[in-house]
């Protein structure tokens, strides 16, 4: 039975995923260290399923303590890795750059250190959408020219998959690179936008409306999400980057329209610049992935807000 490292095991994404390679009968080593970007009892409840489960083992630690990455590298025999650990979000990336490198890549590259010493058989990296940056083509395709990252955060992630392709090089291993779009769903981050904008417009406070509302973003479900890690883990791609998307764009007017109707209540609106760092459109060609991974998301931006709120609603929130 193999062994999977997932980083960032308590965050949205990362406790999804855990959950969904522990249903399938596989060993799951959990690494996190509950970085206070948000609450830590939020970050322990997106685990609360997992406790206990006997195919299920929590490490708190940093992605830069090279010697607890090789301490949990050796005790629990890691085969597979999925690296999701990351400071995430445009905005403060551009506030904090010098940390989200030292994070995002040396804490990368620190990981790969462990993956080639232990002869891990497989990586599997959590890249962005940010690293299309002002893309004028779209929907954005994976062999798209990344080269000018309008944010530290995009810049983080287009260093990480040319650290992951540097190490594939060198030495072998399988390595896959998958560009999130805009992921949503339950356990969602509070920060970002459909998280936010549905707990203030429940409690009757106003949402920052950034521009004019016609920025439009490839909001993808959760479940669809996990279906493409999944996929990318057992494919075992020798060097490949897929986009995982819907490939489906909605515009932020669209997106509290959607919210609006499932809470049963009217945003108040507080209208604000566009934000340096923002892009206009994220849009996914996905036919890379549908081809070669199999990927085919299913859940529509209109099915996937009414199932956020129910989860919403039934946290007492």
């Amino acid at each position: 039975m193999s062994t999977v490292l997932v980083t960032g095991a308590a965050g949205f994404i990362g406790s999804h995923l855990c959950e969904a390679l522990v249903a399938r009968g596989q060993r799951v080593v959990g690494y996190d260290n509950f970085d206070p970007f948000y609450p830590r009892p939020a970050k322990e409840r997106n685990l609360a399923a997992l406790s206990g489960n006997r195919h299920f083992a929590l490490v708190e630690g940093d992605i830069r303590d090279r010697d607890k990455l090789a301490h949990t590298f050796r005790d629990h025999g890691i085969t597979q890795v999925v690296h999701l650990a990351a400071l995430a979000g445009v905005r403060p990336s551009i506030a904090e750059p010098y940390r989200y490198q030292e994070v995002n890549v040396a804490g990368t590259a620190a990981i790969l250190e462990c993956v080639r010493d232990f002869g891990t058989e497989n990586f599997v990296f959590a890249s962005s959408s940010s690293v299309y940056g002002n893309n004028d083509k779209v929907p954005f395709a994976e062999s798209d020219r990344v080269d000018h990252p309008i944010s530290p955060y995009a810049a983080t992630k287009k260093a990480g998959e040319l650290i992951c392709h540097a190490y594939h090089h060198l030495y072998g291993f399988p390595v896959t690179c998958l560009r999130f779009f805009t992921v949503y769903g339950p356990r969602q981050r509070p920060d970002l936008a459909i998280a936010k904008f549905t707990r203030l417009i429940d409690n009757g406070v106003p949402i920052p409306f950034f521009g004019d509302g016609a920025t439009r973003r490839d909001y993808t479900y959760i479940d669809d999400i996990i279906q493409g890690v999944l996929a990318a883990l057992d494919k075992r791609a020798p060097y490949a980057i897929y986009n995982l998307g819907e490939s489906q764009t909605t515009t932020l007017l669209e997106l509290v329209r959607l919210i609006q109707e499932a809470l049963g209540r009217e945003a108040l609106i507080d209208r604000q610049p566009h934000q340096p760092g923002d892009v206009p459109v994220t849009y996914a060609d996905i036919s890379l992935a549908r081809k070669e991974l199999g990927y085919n998301p299913h859940t529509l931006i209109a099915e996937g807000i009414p199932k956020y709120v129910e989860w919403y609603r039934g946290q007492g929130v």
